[in-house]
C-alpha cells in the first residue's frame, strides 16, 4: 500500500486543506486529539467557572439572609448550595466527557453507517479519489480518510498508485477501488435451488460471476436434494475460489422463505414446508454463513446494488419460471412484510386467461405463464414430446413457427399482468426475469406491449426491462444474498 503524503500546517495548526491534496491520516487523528484535549480543556474552565459563580451567588444570598436571621447560618447555607451547585455541574460535564468519550469509540453506529457509504460510492464511481468521496457522499474529508483506512485493512477496497493523475491544485490523489475476485479479492459464493437443477456462482465485489456449474437433480429425492446440493456446491467452491477469502453463501430459491429465520417456510414443487435450509446447508460447509432468500427478492436487491439507478427509487420484479413470484424495491430497500410473505403472485389474475388453475379458479398467473405450464401445453399442441420450456425456447430458436407462437403467447399474458401491477404500485422499473426474453430480445419487445397497451400509468416501454445479469441472473441472485450486507454493515460484516 503506498504511504499517503504529509499534508502541510496552516497557521492554525490544522492540517491544510487545500483542494487537490489528499488527506493526511495522521495529520487527522493529531487534530482530533488535539479537539478532544481543547474540549476537556474548555470543559473543566466552564466548570470552574460555574463552581465560581455558583459560589459568588450563594455568598450574596447568604448575606442578605443573614442579615434577618443570622450572618452564621446564611452563610452555611449559602455555602452549601453553592458546592451543590458547583459539583453538580461539575459532574455533569464529567459525566457529559465520558458520554462524548464513549460515542467516539462505539461511533454510535456513525463509523458504520460512513464505512457503508465510502463502500458504496467506491461501488458506483471506483475507482475514485478519497477527495472525491468526499464531494459525492457529503463525508468529511478526514471522515472519508479513516474509513478508508479500515477498509483497506479489511480488504475490502484496494490503492491504485497506477492510476494517479496529476495536472490540478496539490498533490495528487491515489485512487481506491473495490478489491475485485481477479485481483485476489474476496469473494461470495451463490446458489439459486430450482426444480430441474440448481446453478452455483462465484462473484466478486462487484458482483460480477467469476465461475459458474450447472448440477442436475436427476433422481434425487425432495427430502435428500439439500444434502446433494451441499455436496456439490462445497466441491465447486473448493475449486473456484482457491485461494480467496470467502466471504459467504447466499441461496435463492422460489416459493415463501424466511430470510430471518433461515427457513424454506414453503415450496410446494419441492415438496419444503419449514425447511431450516440455511442451518442445513452452514453445517454442510463447514459452519461458513449463509443466507437464503427467495429468488424474486434476491434479483431485486441484485438490481438495487448492481443494476440501473432507477432502480434504486423505486422497482417492480417479475419472476416467471416454474414457480412465479414478484418483489417490491423502494428507495433501496425491499419489501419482505410479515413472516417474508412478500411477493406471491402465483394467483393473481391475468386478464383474458382461461386456464384453469388447482385453486379452482381460472386466469391465475402461475397457471398460465409458469414454465411448466406452457412446457404441458407445448407437450398437448405436440410441440415437443416432454414438458420442458427448454425444449421449447430451442424449438423456437430452430424456426419453429409453432414454438414461437406459443412464446409470444405467453409473452403477452406476462405482459398484462406487468400492466397490473405497473398500475397498483407504479415503480420507476420493472425487471421481469423470463428465460425465452432473455435469450430473445423479440419476446420482451411482446411483454412490453402488452403491458403499455393495457396499463392506465406507464406509455413508456423501456421502463420494462430483463435482469441486468442476463442470463447469469441466478447465480448472481443468490451471491447477492451473501454481498447485501456487506455494503449495509461493512465493518460488522467483515468482522464475522
Amino acid at each position: 500500500m503506498s504511504a499517503v503524503p504529509r499534508l502541510p500546517r496552516t497557521t492554525t495548526g490544522q492540517p491544510d486543506r487545500t483542494p487537490g491534496r489528499a488527506p493526511d491520516r495522521a495529520a487527522d487523528r493529531n487534530a482530533d486529539r488535539n479537539v478532544d484535549r481543547n474540549v476537556d480543556r474548555a470543559s473543566d474552565r466552564a466548570s470552574d467557572r460555574g463552581s465560581g459563580r455558583a459560589s459568588d451567588r450563594g455568598s450574596d444570598r447568604g448575606s442578605g439572609r443573614a442579615s434577618g436571621r443570622g450572618s452564621d447560618r446564611g452563610s452555611g447555607r449559602a455555602s452549601g448550595r453553592a458546592s451543590d451547585r458547583g459539583s453538580g455541574r461539575s459532574a455533569d460535564l464529567t459525566a457529559d466527557r465520558a458520554a462524548d468519550r464513549f460515542s467516539r469509540a462505539t461511533g454510535d453506529g456513525r463509523r458504520e453507517a460512513n464505512a457503508a457509504t465510502v463502500l458504496r460510492a467506491v461501488l458506483d464511481h471506483g475507482p475514485v479519489a478519497r477527495g472525491s468521496i468526499a464531494r459525492l457522499s457529503g463525508l468529511s474529508p478526514a471522515a472519508v480518510s479513516r474509513q478508508c483506512v479500515d477498509l483497506l485493512r479489511l480488504g475490502l477496497v484496494r490503492e491504485l498508485p497506477e492510476r494517479v493523475e496529476s495536472g490540478g491544485v496539490g498533490r495528487p490523489q491515489i485512487p481506491v477501488d473495490l478489491h475485485t475476485g481477479e485481483d485476489g479479492g474476496p469473494v461470495a459464493g451463490g446458489v439459486h435451488i430450482g426444480v430441474p437443477w440448481s446453478s452455483f456462482g462465484l462473484l466478486d465485489l462487484r458482483g460480477r460471476l467469476l465461475a459458474r456449474r450447472t448440477f442436475p437433480h436427476d433422481g434425487i429425492a425432495p427430502g435428500d436434494l439439500s444434502r446433494e446440493v451441499v455436496a456439490g456446491l462445497r466441491a465447486f467452491l473448493a475449486e473456484a475460489t482457491g485461494d480467496r477469502h470467502l466471504l459467504g453463501v447466499g441461496a435463492a430459491l422460489g416459493g415463501w422463505v424466511d430470510p430471518a429465520l433461515g427457513t424454506a417456510v414453503r415450496h410446494d414443487t419441492l415438496g419444503w414446508h419449514h425447511r431450516p435450509l440455511a442451518a442445513e446447508l452452514s453445517r454442510g460447509l463447514g459452519g461458513i454463513d449463509v443466507g437464503i432468500d427467495n429468488h424474486a427478492r434476491a434479483i431485486a436487491q441484485s438490481e438495487i446494488l448492481f443494476g440501473r439507478p432507477a432502480a434504486r427509487r423505486s422497482l417492480v420484479h417479475l419472476f416467471i419460471g416454474n414457480v412465479v413470484d414478484a418483489a417490491l424495491g423502494i428507495a433501496g430497500v425491499v419489501h419482505q412484510g410479515p413472516g417474508s410473505g412478500a411477493g406471491d403472485v402465483a394467483h393473481l389474475p391475468v386478464p383474458d386467461s382461461t386456464v384453469t388453475c388447482p385453486c379452482g379458479r381460472t386466469g391465475c398467473l402461475e397457471a398460465t405463464a409458469s414454465n411448466l405450464a406452457v412446457a404441458r401445453t407445448a407437450v398437448r399442441r405436440g410441440i415437443v414430446p416432454e414438458a420442458d420450456v427448454f425444449l421449447l425456447v430451442d424449438a423456437a430458436a430452430a424456426g419453429d413457427r409453432r414454438a414461437d407462437r406459443l412464446l409470444r403467447e405467453r409473452a403477452r399474458a406476462v405482459g398484462r399482468a406487468t400492466a397490473l401491477l405497473l398500475d397498483v404500485l407504479n415503480p420507476d422499473l420493472v425487471v421481469v426475469t423470463e428465460h425465452s426474453s432473455l435469450l430473445n430480445p423479440e419476446y420482451l419487445e411482446e411483454i412490453r406491449g402488452a403491458a403499455v397497451d393495457l396499463s392506465h400509468v406507464c406509455k413508456d416501454p423501456e421502463r420494462i426491462v430483463g435482469p441486468h445479469a442476463g442470463m447469469a441472473v441466478l447465480p448472481v441472485a443468490g451471491g447477492t444474498i451473501a454481498l447485501n450486507p456487506l455494503f449495509r454493515s461493512p465493518l460488522a460484516a467483515s468482522g464475522r
